[in-house]
């Protein structure tokens, strides 16, 4: 399996995640299936991801992550599964409020969205149930934490 990351910075943040971490992160999403993938993550300030929010979305406020999957015409072979738009600031907040370390929680963000990418979803309790295992099972392959424990506790 081969993955083709491609890492733009949009951010004035510090102490963002080595483009090494994003890569390990998207590889621990991706590698059960076994096949290459070309991916965009997009690291913005807060203004960019309530922009992109409210256009895509229709809420008018900036969100931790955004998945923008891309469905490869049959007749076309790309490998391209998408583009992740993360927000920095919101990234970074939710890792305070949440007691977690920065790295855990983008990893987290990181592997949550690739697997938007592949089709995941959480809007009814079975799928958010299943997706949430999936992330849990592959953040404990990194040595993190269930992020969903914190909640909890």
């Amino acid at each position: 399996m081969s993955i083709e990351l491609d890492l733009q910075i949009a951010s004035t943040a510090e102490n963002l995640p080595s483009e090494a971490e994003f890569l390990a992160w998207v590889t621990c999403a991706l590698k059960q299936y076994k096949k290459p993938f070309e991916l965009t993550i997009r690291i913005v300030d807060v203004e960019e991801s309530q922009q992109l929010n409210a256009q895509y979305r229709q809420q008018d406020k900036p969100t931790n992550v955004l998945s923008f999957p891309f469905e490869v015409p049959e007749e076309v072979d790309l490998n391209l599964i998408g583009d992740l738009v993360i927000c920095a600031g919101i990234v970074n907040k939710e890792a305070i409020e949440q007691g977690k370390t920065d790295k855990a929680h983008w990893a987290h963000m990181v592997i949550h969205g690739c697997l938007h990418l592949l089709g995941f979803d959480h809007i009814d309790d079975n799928d958010a149930k299943e997706m949430e295992a999936l992330e849990i099972s592959l953040l404990s392959q990194l040595n993190i934490n269930d992020p969903y424990a914190i909640y909890t506790t």
